[in-house]
Order: structure tokens, then C-alpha cells, then sequence
């Protein structure tokens, strides 16, 4: 029982389980430290969907690890996901530091990582004793907020001059907050800076969906809000946009309650990301499909105020 929510109370969800988390769970990789994951899932039942999550690079000091976006992650889990946290090189708790030559960003790098948990499922899942032998591989998505959009959105097909970094095991993706196009969409000092911004979005062709905070305003380009939404227009796999009224990059608090990356604790914004993503998710990975369905008809009337959804005709 929620008492800070409202409006969102219109949109179905399930009654959350228990849930099992395992943190750190550790694995070596060749020329670096030991990468750290957290992975939390139901504490019951089989079959159970993947979900990778690629953290953010906001001012805190530990939000952006595996450590993180609690209010999304838990919620998620208790309604039927794994979801694996890495803590990215780009971490400035547990990342690979300033010292090397793709810092602080080491995009490439965080892509590598989320791939490198793909290959070692077993080594998770041996560390993982009441999870083992319960995830299905077949049903894998990918999410990320902010820049951890940006590297899911590489996951998913997004290319970088010409360069692939699709995974064929990864089948949907949650972008939140995500940068839109890069180049001459940028301001300049972004453009110097952030060159690994532009992407070309138009090659993403797995499922997903966007979601974005109406009063996002960004600072990477002279663009407003509506710059977070470029995965929804460029990529033909896109299937839905979510744009959560009243909330700017935070999307109300999935980061962590009472954090830097939170500009605004909104109970309704928050649960509405929470409850529709786990809808899309959920018909995606085919656990319900009629929870998506009841949350576009609220929307549709009494949850109208909490956000505007736009999904293109198939």
C-alpha cells in the first residue's frame, strides 16, 4: 500500500512478492578489475524474464552503480523480473577511474560489460544459489536511464559510424530519459565533448519503448524535452512514447528517493513509470498482455493527467 499515490492507482498491476537479492556477485574480466553486479529477482517460480539495466552517469556518488534505481529495480522484481545491475566502468564508486583513455565515459566499455554478463549467465547464477536454474535466456530486454539509454540503445542496435553493437540474445528495451541525436543537434562544446553521441538511431529495429519527463529540458542541445524522444521517431522498432507529465530527467525518482539525480520526488510520476514499464515489459516478454492494454485505456480517462502515450500503427 502506496498512501503518496493518487492517480496512479488507475493503472493495473500486480501484487508485489518477495524478492531475492544477491550483490556483489563478482566476475573477472581480462585487463581490469573485477566487474560487480547486483541481481534481484522473485524469490519464487521459474521461467523468469531478464531484464540488464545500465545505470546512468548522474552527480551522485554512488546512485550510479549497481547500487541504484531501487524504486524501479524492486518494483520490477516483485512483479516478476530478474533484473542484473552491473556497475559500470564509468561508476565513480566502483568504475575502472580517470586514468585511462575512455574516461570518465568509457562508453565502449559499458557496452562490453553488459555483454560479458550475457556470456556468463552460469558464473551469475552459481553465485546467485536461490536463483539458479530459474532464468530464462530466451527472454532477455534491455533498460537504461540517461546515458545508460544510450548504451542500451547501442545494445539494441543503434549504430556509432557504421559500427554494430547489437546482442541477438537481447529481444525489447526500456529507453528512460536517453539522449536523442547527437551532431548538429548538439551545442558545440556537447558535440566536442560527447562526440559518442551521435548515433544513428534509424538502425534500432528490436521493440521498445520510450519514456521521457515533460519538462526534461536538456542541456547537451539547444532542442527541448522533445530531444529524449528521438528513439521513438528515428527507430523502426519503436513502439510506444511515454512522456510523464510534470517531471524533468529524474521521471519522478527511479534513480533513488532523496537523490542528486531526483530534481523532484513525484509519488504519481514515479509509479506511473513504474507500473507502465513493467506493463510493456510484461506483454513483450509475454508474462500479461492485458496489463498494457488496461493502462493505455486509463490513460485514455482517468489517468489522463499523468501522461501523454503515443505507439505507432503496425
Amino acid at each position: 500500500m502506496n498512501r503518496l499515490i493518487d492517480l496512479a492507482l488507475h493503472l493495473p498491476t500486480p501484487e508485489p512478492a518477495l524478492t531475492v537479492a544477491y550483490t556483489p556477485i563478482r566476475l573477472s574480466l581480462p585487463n581490469r578489475s573485477v566487474l560487480e553486479l547486483r541481481l534481484t529477482a522473485p524469490a519464487s517460480g521459474r521461467h523468469l524474464p531478464i531484464v540488464l539495466f545500465s545505470h546512468g552517469y548522474g552527480p551522485s556518488q554512488y546512485i550510479p552503480s549497481k547500487d541504484g534505481y531501487a524504486p524501479l529495480i524492486q518494483f520490477w522484481a516483485e512483479r516478476g523480473l530478474a533484473i542484473i545491475q552491473p556497475t559500470h566502468a564509468s561508476s565513480r564508486l566502483g568504475g575502472l577511474g580517470p586514468g585511462q583513455p575512455e574516461a570518465p565515459f568509457y562508453w565502449r566499455e559499458r557496452v562490453a560489460e553488459m555483454q560479458a554478463v550475457l556470456d556468463r549467465l552460469d558464473e551469475v547464477e552459481r553465485q546467485a544459489p536461490a536463483v539458479a536454474g530459474r532464468l530464462d535466456r530466451s527472454r532477455i530486454a534491455v533498460a537504461g536511464h540517461s546515458f545508460g539509454g544510450h548504451t542500451s540503445a547501442l545494445l539494441l542496435g543503434a549504430r556509432l559510424q557504421d559500427e554494430d553493437f547489437s546482442d541477438p540474445r537481447i529481444g525489447a528495451g526500456v529507453l528512460l530519459a536517453a539522449p536523442g541525436r547527437g551532431g548538429d543537434d548538439l551545442t558545440a562544446e556537447s558535440a566536442a565533448r560527447f562526440p559518442f553521441f551521435d548515433v544513428d538511431l534509424g538502425t534500432i529495429r528490436k521493440p521498445l519503448i520510450v519514456v521521457c519527463g515533460a519538462d526534461d529540458n536538456p542541456h547537451f542541445t539547444p532542442r527541448g524535452p522533445e530531444w529524449h524522444a528521438d528513439a521513438f521517431t528515428d527507430a523502426p522498432g519503436a513502439e510506444a512514447l511515454l512522456t510523464i507529465a510534470g517531471v524533468g530527467h529524474g521521471l519522478g525518482g527511479i534513480a533513488g528517493l532523496d537523490a542528486k539525480e531526483t530534481e523532484a520526488e513525484v509519488p504519481d510520476a514515479l509509479e506511473t513509470v513504474r507500473r507502465l514499464t513493467f506493463a510493456w515489459l510484461s506483454k513483450r516478454m509475454g508474462i500479461n498482455t492485458e496489463l498494457w492494454e488496461k493502462g493505455r485505456a486509463a490513460l485514455g480517462g482517468d489517468a489522463s493527467r499523468l501522461a501523454a502515450l503515443i505507439e505507432k500503427v503496425r
